[in-house]
Protein backbone atom coordinates (compact mmCIF):
# COMPACT_ATOMS: atom_id res chain seq x y z
CA UNK A 1 0.00 0.00 0.00
CA UNK A 2 1.04 3.62 -0.44
CA UNK A 3 0.05 6.98 1.04
CA UNK A 4 0.76 10.46 -0.25
CA UNK A 5 1.51 13.67 1.61
CA UNK A 6 0.30 16.58 -0.50
CA UNK A 7 0.93 20.08 0.83
CA UNK A 8 -0.27 23.44 -0.43
CA UNK A 9 0.20 26.85 1.17
CA UNK A 10 1.01 25.41 4.61
CA UNK A 11 -1.89 22.96 4.57
CA UNK A 12 -2.02 19.19 4.12
CA UNK A 13 -4.58 17.26 2.09
CA UNK A 14 -6.43 14.54 4.01
CA UNK A 15 -9.25 12.32 2.80
CA UNK A 16 -12.19 10.98 4.79
CA UNK A 17 -12.76 7.24 4.41
CA UNK A 18 -16.06 5.41 4.92
CA UNK A 19 -15.23 2.01 6.42
CA UNK A 20 -17.21 -1.22 5.99
CA UNK A 21 -18.54 -0.97 9.55
CA UNK A 22 -19.95 2.52 8.84
CA UNK A 23 -17.27 4.42 10.74
CA UNK A 24 -15.20 7.16 9.12
CA UNK A 25 -11.61 8.28 9.56
CA UNK A 26 -9.14 10.65 7.95
CA UNK A 27 -5.88 9.63 6.28
CA UNK A 28 -3.56 10.70 3.52
CA UNK A 29 -4.82 9.79 0.05
CA UNK A 30 -3.50 6.49 -1.26
CA UNK A 31 -4.28 2.82 -1.41
CA UNK A 32 -3.45 -0.59 -2.78
CA UNK A 33 -0.61 -1.30 -5.18
CA UNK A 34 -2.06 -3.58 -7.85
CA UNK A 35 -0.06 -6.54 -9.20
CA UNK A 36 2.49 -5.35 -11.75
CA UNK A 37 2.35 -1.72 -10.60
CA UNK A 38 5.30 0.21 -9.22
CA UNK A 39 4.57 1.88 -5.88
CA UNK A 40 4.74 5.49 -7.14
CA UNK A 41 2.66 4.60 -10.20
CA UNK A 42 0.01 3.13 -7.91
CA UNK A 43 0.18 6.09 -5.55
CA UNK A 44 -0.30 8.57 -8.40
CA UNK A 45 -3.28 6.55 -9.66
CA UNK A 46 -4.86 6.34 -6.21
CA UNK A 47 -4.41 10.08 -5.55
CA UNK A 48 -5.98 10.92 -8.91
CA UNK A 49 -8.92 8.55 -8.29
CA UNK A 50 -9.54 9.78 -4.75
CA UNK A 51 -8.89 13.50 -5.10
CA UNK A 52 -8.80 14.49 -8.77
CA UNK A 53 -5.22 15.77 -8.35
CA UNK A 54 -2.46 14.71 -10.73
CA UNK A 55 0.87 14.47 -8.89
CA UNK A 56 3.86 15.54 -11.02
CA UNK A 57 6.60 14.22 -8.73
CA UNK A 58 7.28 12.30 -5.52
CA UNK A 59 10.05 12.15 -2.93
CA UNK A 60 10.66 9.62 -0.23
CA UNK A 61 9.53 7.38 1.22
CA UNK A 62 9.36 9.48 4.37
CA UNK A 63 8.14 6.55 6.44
CA UNK A 64 6.79 3.09 6.17
CA UNK A 65 4.38 1.25 8.42
CA UNK A 66 4.64 -2.49 8.94
CA UNK A 67 1.79 -4.15 10.82
CA UNK A 68 1.16 -7.79 11.56
CA UNK A 69 -2.07 -9.33 12.80
CA UNK A 70 -1.35 -13.02 13.37
CA UNK A 71 -4.79 -13.73 14.87
CA UNK A 72 -6.43 -12.26 11.75
CA UNK A 73 -3.92 -13.80 9.35
CA UNK A 74 -2.59 -10.70 7.65
CA UNK A 75 0.39 -8.37 7.37
CA UNK A 76 0.40 -4.83 6.04
CA UNK A 77 3.14 -2.63 4.62
CA UNK A 78 2.52 1.01 3.69
CA UNK A 79 5.04 3.47 2.21
CA UNK A 80 4.29 7.18 2.56
CA UNK A 81 5.79 9.61 0.02
CA UNK A 82 5.60 13.40 -0.30
CA UNK A 83 4.39 15.08 -3.50
CA UNK A 84 6.86 17.58 -4.97
CA UNK A 85 4.22 19.01 -7.30
CA UNK A 86 0.64 18.52 -8.41
CA UNK A 87 -1.96 19.87 -10.83
CA UNK A 88 -5.75 20.08 -10.80
CA UNK A 89 -8.43 20.76 -8.27
CA UNK A 90 -10.10 18.61 -5.64
CA UNK A 91 -12.78 16.32 -7.02
CA UNK A 92 -13.80 13.37 -4.84
CA UNK A 93 -14.99 10.57 -7.13
CA UNK A 94 -13.44 7.41 -5.66
CA UNK A 95 -14.37 4.40 -7.83
CA UNK A 96 -13.99 2.17 -4.76
CA UNK A 97 -16.54 4.27 -2.83
CA UNK A 98 -14.27 4.53 0.22
CA UNK A 99 -13.20 8.20 0.06
CA UNK A 100 -16.20 10.43 0.76
CA UNK A 101 -14.53 13.81 1.38
CA UNK A 102 -11.21 15.63 1.06
CA UNK A 103 -9.98 18.76 2.79
CA UNK A 104 -6.92 21.00 2.98
CA UNK A 105 -6.12 21.28 6.69
CA UNK A 106 -3.74 23.36 8.75
CA UNK A 107 -1.75 21.75 11.55
CA UNK A 108 -4.53 22.11 14.12
CA UNK A 109 -7.09 20.70 11.68
CA UNK A 110 -4.84 17.71 10.98
CA UNK A 111 -4.49 17.01 14.69
CA UNK A 112 -8.29 17.17 15.12
CA UNK A 113 -9.05 14.88 12.16
CA UNK A 114 -6.33 12.38 13.01
CA UNK A 115 -7.34 12.10 16.68
CA UNK A 116 -9.67 9.19 15.89
CA UNK A 117 -7.56 7.54 13.17
CA UNK A 118 -6.13 4.05 13.57
CA UNK A 119 -2.86 4.21 15.58
CA UNK A 120 -0.59 2.94 12.75
CA UNK A 121 -1.97 5.71 10.52
CA UNK A 122 -2.12 8.45 13.18
CA UNK A 123 1.15 8.09 15.07
CA UNK A 124 3.64 8.43 12.15
CA UNK A 125 1.64 11.27 10.60
CA UNK A 126 1.49 13.31 13.80
CA UNK A 127 5.21 12.72 14.38
CA UNK A 128 6.03 13.88 10.85
CA UNK A 129 3.83 16.97 11.20
CA UNK A 130 5.87 17.91 14.28
CA UNK A 131 9.30 17.28 12.77
CA UNK A 132 8.98 17.19 8.94
CA UNK A 133 11.97 14.85 8.54
CA UNK A 134 13.34 13.75 5.16
CA UNK A 135 15.18 10.53 6.04
CA UNK A 136 13.01 7.37 5.94
CA UNK A 137 11.64 5.96 9.20
CA UNK A 138 9.90 2.68 9.95
CA UNK A 139 7.01 2.16 12.36
CA UNK A 140 6.19 -1.44 13.32
CA UNK A 141 3.01 -2.66 15.00
CA UNK A 142 1.42 -5.92 16.09
CA UNK A 143 -2.33 -6.34 16.45
CA UNK A 144 -3.57 -8.85 19.00
CA UNK A 145 -7.15 -10.00 18.68
CA UNK A 146 -9.51 -11.48 16.13
CA UNK A 147 -11.05 -8.21 14.88
CA UNK A 148 -9.38 -4.92 13.94
CA UNK A 149 -12.08 -2.83 15.62
CA UNK A 150 -11.23 -4.12 19.08
CA UNK A 151 -7.67 -5.42 18.59
CA UNK A 152 -4.92 -4.35 20.93
CA UNK A 153 -2.37 -2.41 18.83
CA UNK A 154 1.20 -2.62 20.13
CA UNK A 155 4.09 -0.50 18.85
CA UNK A 156 7.07 -2.81 18.36
CA UNK A 157 9.93 -0.30 18.23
Amino acid sequence: MAGGLIEDDGRLLLVQNQRRDGSTDWTTPGGVVDPGEQILEALSREVLEETGLSVTGWEGPLWQVEAEAPDMGWTLRVEVHRATGFEGRILVDDPDGIVVDAAWLDLAGCHDCLSTAWLPAREPMLAWLGEKWLEPRTYRYRLEGADRSDANVIRLD
